[in-house]
């Protein structure tokens, strides 16, 4: 699994504990659903800026949402 598979595979567990459908992910982070969607499957290849927005909307630091990737 390369890093954009397990970035995306954290970000999706992380928003389901989180209680949250991708529609309201998306929309918390300001971001399109599909492009979450892309996220998650491991497609996307994510600024910098995504991922600070990823984090604060999942209420954590850029670090332990990366750490171990």
């Amino acid at each position: 699994m390369d890093i954009l598979e397990r970035f995306g595979k954290r970000v999706r567990e992380r928003r389901v504990a989180s209680g949250q459908s991708q529609e309201k992910f998306a929309a918390k982070c300001g971001l399109d659903r599909t492009y979450i969607s892309g996220i998650e499957r491991g497609q996307r290849n994510v600024s910098l800026r995504n991922i600070e927005i990823i984090a604060e909307a999942l209420d954590t630091s850029i670090s332990e949402l990366t750490a171990g990737l």
